[in-house]
């Protein structure tokens, strides 16, 4: 195999993506919070107008809300005083009224507030995804996959929690404390003195305990999300567990795991069950305040009982928008900080692009040049040094050498999944960096060691290969290679679900519906790396002569460990650290008694090398 990039290489971003999520007990905030909303607006910004309408909506709600202990206050003084009962009947139906169509108005203001930012998250998902599908592999040699799926999914589903709850919760909250204070100051303004005496100790102590929440519910999700990777692995290895013998050790593994997320729900419920008692004994300190000075200020002839009951009403509730607001905003930190991580990815440039007028490299006959070409993972540490071969229309190309000679290397030039950095190849002449990258690969067939299936039905598998394959050619790709005679033994047949990787099919059968995906797609050059590793000698012996028909008349590049495999290229290279050392038939390099001849003799005559 050819060397393929390690961790000992630079990051191909700069500066490196962060890692996910904050460590447990601390809030990760954006380092710009201000570039990161403005980027984020954009995709609010068809919106707007609805988003007016939100607000619009969510400010007669909370009117709505706050006239109803107004009107108990006027129902106390005007008609349970004066004793008028179709008065006070009056205004209670009117209370039910402007209470009902607060709730509407705020469900109606949530319903369109959802809809818009699953809408805009939408637009931005499939943005980071489309970015994705074009960065190069240089890109992903550097990114481990579960850090990318965090920012499809954790950083998004953050950014979504900010844009559809704790936006409106945030305006409600601030319209809600206004609200509260200015009607609290029109009915007695001396009352409302005596509440605000109280708000900073409110404030206080609703953030102290919703802060150490926050922490404990985070230190919550991160081991949980070490005991499901756990259960995770020891389910799939359970095979290696038993063969080494190692259930006690799994088991108590699992223990330790389980144990944590044991005590970080303790902790974590522990302060949350706290949070309504002690929102209750501030409710009731509230009363307690208003009461005392509202009876002293009635007994002086500043307050009615009317007013008295209409400011504890309004004091009670003062807690729930300082609860929300103490929550809402390391929330909306943390939503931020996950779009930064979003849009490094979106910023991130691919390696590999279009040429400004890229040739359109529709019809090839094959011609493959490869001239003095040069290539490192990192560039003080070349991988493939000044090498120059030619293959012909229907050659095919044995590549051999020890493992991370460059094999690999040289046909994931050739796909230009990477670019050379001295050098170029040509395929009828035509410069790939100049090529219509699309093109390119349509022209290029590859069956690789690790196959790779989708978790899919057989037929769409191998369909893969076109997507604009008939049934009837699907199952003719599958006969070429061989494969439709275990297909049609599955309990489905071509309709069998696979699963994921096609973990339900033998290592031979995957890499069969592999090369069958490879007929199907018909290029003008195939690439085989290392393509019957994994099928015993039997079924290699039973392919070949697929493999054969199937590399009749194009040009082909064969790596193979397995030298009884490539015996009959037209041409094979032994690669030795980069470079090409011999080149010749089979017969020819043997006659030589150099490198591949020790190769050779290691395989069937037991010599070493």
């Amino acid at each position: 195999m050819a060397n393929q990039p390690g961790n000992g290489k630079e990051p191909f971003l700069r500066p490196q993506l962060r890692r996910g999520p904050a460590s447990p007990g601390k809030i990760e905030k954006a380092r710009d919070a201000r570039r990161a909303l403005r980027r984020l607006l954009p995709y609010l910004k068809p919106y707007l107008l609805t988003i007016a309408a939100v607000f619009a909506l969510m400010l007669v709600a909370i009117l709505m809300d706050l006239i109803g202990p107004y009107l108990m206050g006027v129902a106390i003084d005007r008609y349970i005083s004066g004793k008028d009962i179709s008065g006070l009947v009056r205004t209670a139906l009117f209370m039910l009224g402007v209470f009902l169509t607060g709730g509407a108005m705020q469900a109606s203001a949530d319903w369109i507030m959802a809809r818009v930012s699953q809408s805009a998250l939408r637009r931005l998902r499939q943005d980071l995804f489309n970015h994705l599908q074009d960065l190069s592999l240089r890109f992903y040699d550097q990114q481990p996959a579960g850090e990318l799926m965090s920012r499809l999914t954790n950083d998004i589903d953050a950014i979504n929690q900010a844009v559809s709850q704790n936006v409106t919760t945030l305006a409600a909250g601030l319209l809600t404390l206004g609200g509260i204070l200015i009607a609290m100051f029109a009915l007695n303004p001396w009352l409302a003195l005596a509440a605000l005496a109280i708000v900073p100790l409110t404030f206080w102590f609703t953030s102290f305990v919703a802060r150490y929440t926050r922490r404990g519910y985070r230190t919550l999700q991160k081991e949980l999300g070490e005991l499901n990777a756990n259960m995770e692995e020891s389910i799939s290895g359970q095979r290696v567990i038993s063969a080494f013998r190692r259930k006690e050790a799994a088991v108590e593994q699992f223990r330790s795991h389980n144990q944590a997320v044991y005590r970080a729900g303790v902790y974590a419920n522990s302060y949350a069950l706290l949070l309504m008692p002690l929102t209750n004994i501030l409710g009731n300190l509230f009363v307690i305040v208003l009461a005392g000075v509202g009876g002293w200020l009635a007994i002086q002839g500043l307050a009615t009982v009317g007013q008295i009951a209409a400011s504890i009403s309004y004091g009670r509730r003062f807690m729930q928008p300082l609860r929300q607001l103490a929550n809402v905003y390391n929330d909306i930190q943390a939503a931020l900080a996950g779009a930064e991580r979003v849009f490094e990815i979106l910023d991130s440039v691919p390696e590999i692009e279009d040429g400004a007028n890229p040739s359109a490299l529709v019809s090839i006959d094959g011609k493959v040049r490869f001239d003095h070409v040069t290539f490192g993972y990192l560039p003080q540490l070349p991988v493939i040094k000044d090498m120059s071969l030619a293959a012909q229309t229907g050659q095919t190309i044995a590549l051999v050498g020890p493992t991370g000679a460059g094999k690999t290397t040289l046909v994931n030039l050739l796909m230009r999944f990477y670019d050379v950095d001295r050098g170029a190849i040509t395929i009828d002449d035509v410069d790939i960096r100049q090529a219509k990258r699309a093109n390119l690969r349509r022209q290029i067939g590859m069956v690789l060691q690790d196959s790779f299936l989708f978790s899919n039905t057989v037929m769409e598998n191998i369909r893969y290969g076109r997507l604009d394959a008939s049934d009837e050619e699907v199952i003719e790709a599958a006969r070429v290679a061989d494969a439709d005679y275990f297909i049609r033994q599955l309990p489905q047949g071509y309709q069998t679900l696979l699963t994921e990787r096609g973990s339900n099919l033998s290592q031979g059968q995957r890499q069969l519906l592999t090369i069958a995906r490879a007929v199907l797609s018909n290029p003008r050059i195939l690439i085989l790396d290392e393509a019957t590793s994994s099928v015993d000698t039997r079924t290699e012996a039973r392919i070949h002569q697929a493999l054969q028909r199937l590399m009749s008349g194009r040009t082909s590049f064969v790596i193979a460990h397995r030298l009884s495999t490539i015996r009959n290229a037209g041409e094979l290279l032994v690669i030795k650290e980069g470079e090409i050392i011999e080149r010749g038939s089979h017969q020819e390099l043997l006659q030589k008694r150099g490198f591949y001849y020790q190769l050779y003799m290691s395989q069937f005559k037991g010599h070493a090398i």
